[in-house]
């Protein structure tokens, strides 16, 4: 009988520790997301990149229709190619200027559309650093860089 209750309380151990491991796994990669994210494309070699060395990227560019869908979004920003800042969230927040909606995987990234300019973009693999799963919308601000 007393193996029985220590096999018994030997297993409420283990599990109370597995799930502390586990909420604590989950409240890590919760705190690493950010809600709203910022990065400045700007064009490089006739295409619209970022870098953003937080997620070790450099020079990543956009293709597939998201470089014509910056090209409309930037249209009234002076100077753009020369870096804009675009602020993003799978969240709608404030300010925001447009949105894209998801539609399908290809090619470990994700196509969007965007309602404003009734165009479809591609966007690479590359966003799940930002993102852990391809969220259903994508909010954005597109502004002017700030200098300083």
């Amino acid at each position: 009988m007393k193996s029985i209750m220590f096999a018994i309380g030997l297993a409420g151990i283990g599990l109370a520790i597995a799930f502390a491991l586990l909420r604590m796994e989950n409240r890590k990669e919760n705190d690493a997301m950010n809600s709203l994210m910022v990065i400045v494309p700007y064009k490089y070699e006739g295409l619209w990149v970022f870098d953003d060395a937080a997620v070790g990227l450099s020079k990543e560019p956009f293709i597939a229709g998201i470089d014509t869908l910056i090209d409309k979004a930037t249209a009234s920003i002076p100077d753009a190619q020369h870096g804009f800042r675009a602020i993003f969230s799978g969240t709608q927040f404030p300010g925001a200027n447009f949105k894209l909606e998801w539609r399908r995987p290809e090619s470990g990234g994700n196509w969007y559309y965007s309602p404003e300019f009734n165009q479809e973009g591609w966007l690479c693999p590359a966003w799940f650093k930002y993102f852990k799963s391809a969220p259903p919308e994508i909010y954005v601000k597109v502004e002017p860089r700030s200098e300083g």
